[in-house]
């Protein structure tokens, strides 16, 4: 039995595109995907580029396209260094795309908001932790706190619901995504072993011991269909993660086994500055290990990676809120990485 039409907005991301994936594999959903290019997901869907930024180009492509969208999962992200902008911006592609909607699909049921944990201010230093849904904001600017009230007040009187999902550093078989860390570890290790060094934990040293938890994408995933089409999680947000905690002074030596390579001691260092003249490097190294080209400057975000092991404090969210509702699944988020590292080099991405 069918669940309806979804919209899968921002579909080659690291959350998008797994989001995808899931709901083809589903055989329940027929499926709407928008995004600037094509997704590389095999399947039966169709797919827009449509420029977000524009409203005039958003209604006139999905008058038709949507008319039957049931549910919108929106995943799109458009990074600007200003964070009164980067708000301003994405708030309003949001807008623009349930504008859209709204006018063209009469049957819409359900608007899912993906966040993160920047929710509850973990990008602007120590925070209190478990992070629980219900905790105070910060001081804005917050892009998500624009966003979800946004949509909360246009949800208002409306028979349509919204949710939100808030994970923490997604990963995922995923390339050309700025915030996926599995790729920045993968090929941090690999031009390592390259140039003749040990792998070293780049980050700061606090952050070596500090716990930290992490999101797979497809746990990820079966959480917002689960979200969208649950009662019980209407207008509402939800922390999801992968349920378990790391320490990167844990995980480390299992990094090095894997690629093959000697433990040295953590050494900080900054990522973008010492990656930018790697270029190369990774192209020698991916000659001889007949790796698939792909462009060096879209293969790792490295300012992801400075921000993720310069965080030298805690990083945990409370799931009893998920738990309580329905959603029990967990994963070895230690697991994960090496999973995903075998993917990576089964595509031939890393040598």
């Amino acid at each position: 039995m069918m669940r309806g039409k979804a919209l899968v907005v921002g579909a080659t991301g690291v959350v998008g595109r797994y989001l995808l994936m899931h709901l083809l594999t589903s055989g329940q959903w027929q499926v709407l995907a928008l995004s600037r290019r094509r997704p590389d997901v095999p399947g039966e869907y169709r797919h827009l580029a449509v420029d977000l930024t524009d409203a005039a180009d958003c209604r006139m492509q999905l008058a038709a396209a949507a008319r039957d969208v049931t549910h919108v999962f929106y995943a799109a992200y458009l990074d600007q260094p200003d964070v009164v902008e980067l708000a301003r911006i994405n708030t309003m592609m949001l807008e623009n795309v349930v504008d859209a909607v709204e006018r063209a699909a009469p049957g819409l049921r359900h608007v899912h908001l993906v966040e993160g944990t920047k929710w509850y201010g973990s990008h602007l230093g120590p925070f209190k932790t478990p992070a629980r849904e219900s905790d105070a904001r910060h001081m804005p600017p917050n892009m998500y706190y624009d966003q979800q009230d946004a949509l909360e007040v246009r949800q208002q009187g409306k028979p349509w619901t919204w949710s939100a999902v808030r994970p923490h550093a997604v990963c995922g078989f995923s390339l050309g995504s700025p915030m996926n860390l599995a790729l920045v570890l993968a090929i941090y290790a690999a031009i390592s072993r390259e140039l003749g060094l040990p792998l070293a934990f780049p980050g700061k040293p606090g952050a070596y011991r500090a716990l930290y938890q992490c999101t797979d994408s497809g746990l990820l995933a079966r959480a917002i269909e689960w979200m969208a089409t649950q009662p019980q999680c209407a207008n509402q947000a939800f922390n999801v993660t992968n349920g378990d905690l790391l320490r990167w002074e844990n995980l480390f030596p299992r990094l090095a086994r894997f690629f093959d390579m000697e433990l040295a001691a953590p050494r900080h260092i900054n990522l973008v500055r010492t990656r930018a003249d790697k270029e190369a490097v990774w192209q020698r190294l991916a000659q001889r290990h007949g790796l698939v080209p792909h462009p060096y400057a879209q293969l790792a975000g490295w300012a992801f990676g400075d921000f993720v092991f310069g965080s030298d404090y805690d990083i945990i969210s409370d799931m009893g809120k998920a738990r309580r509702a329905g959603f029990c699944e967990s994963l070895d988020s230690e697991q994960m990485f090496l999973d995903l590292f075998t993917q990576f080099r089964a595509a031939r991405v890393i040598p």
